[in-house]
């Protein structure tokens, strides 16, 4: 068996996540059904390097998967893009070793949270940015980001239905810039809870917005209570952008 490395980007409007769900159209298994069919009815199994929630959009999802048939790397991109639906897209795909693991050799990973400032929203955007028309103080964001980035345990920022114990992560670094007419946040760590990009996203926001001070940002996290963080932001403002595998990522292309 040889084992594929797959660079996607998926628009996740029309998508009930990236995970298999019964009865219900993901992402995974879109990709599973069209690996099936090159393998004429044989079950495949795609492996991502994590899931993504409805309405969640990836620029640089990766996923790994194992086959008999040795085609050259390029084949799999075009043969996959041939039987994919036009909301998931190859982007890239690369012979890997046969322990490279999408999601346990990820060492790092990159989101970006996307949000419309105009006084109106945009019907033809509502899939694929945030609206958040209020003002922001953006030295106040500044600050909150401070206490935020290093290691910390993050259970304040992760949805309170999580079974993960180990709550302690790495942000690298969080900034927010403009785009055009867009607010962008960016994230990079070590890896994320669940719901922990859009739950800091609204968080940031409400102290921008003057309805928290980000000097409580440190008492939020020390308290790990997901009650004192703020609400979590719309799903289809965010996107996973990229996933981070080092030197040493395994794969020979």
């Amino acid at each position: 068996m040889q084992r594929y490395k797959c660079t996607i980007t998926y628009d996740g409007s029309l998508f009930a996540g990236y995970q298999v769900q019964p009865g219900k159209r993901t992402v995974q298994s879109e990709l599973e059904k069209a690996l099936t069919k090159m393998h004429k009815g044989e079950y495949v199994r795609v492996t991502a390097s994590g899931r993504t929630d409805s309405g969640v959009h990836a620029k640089g999802q990766v996923i790994h998967f194992d086959s008999p048939y040795t085609f050259p790397a390029e084949k799999w991109e075009r043969g996959l893009n041939a039987l994919l639906p036009d909301d998931i897209v190859v982007l890239h795909s690369s012979v890997a070793s046969t322990d490279f693991h999408a999601r346990f050799d990820a060492e790092g990973k990159e989101y970006r949270y996307f949000i419309s400032r105009s006084h109106h929203k945009d019907p033809f955007r509502r899939h694929y940015v945030s609206h958040f028309p209020y003002a922001l103080n953006e030295a106040s964001i500044r600050q909150a980001i401070s206490y935020l980035v290093g290691t910390h345990d993050f259970s304040s920022f992760c949805a309170a239905n999580t079974d993960v114990k180990d709550k302690v992560r790495t942000l690298h670094e969080i900034d927010f810039y403009e785009e055009g007419d867009l607010l962008v946040f960016r994230f990079v760590g070590t890896g994320f809870l669940y719901n922990m990009v859009r739950i800091l996203v609204g968080t940031l926001l409400e102290v921008g917005n003057g309805k928290r001070k980000a000097e409580e940002i440190p008492m939020i996290l020390e308290k790990k209570t997901r009650g004192l963080a703020g609400k979590t932001a719309p799903a289809q403002g965010l996107y996973l952008w990229h996933v981070h595998y080092g030197d040493g990522n395994k794969s020979f292309s």
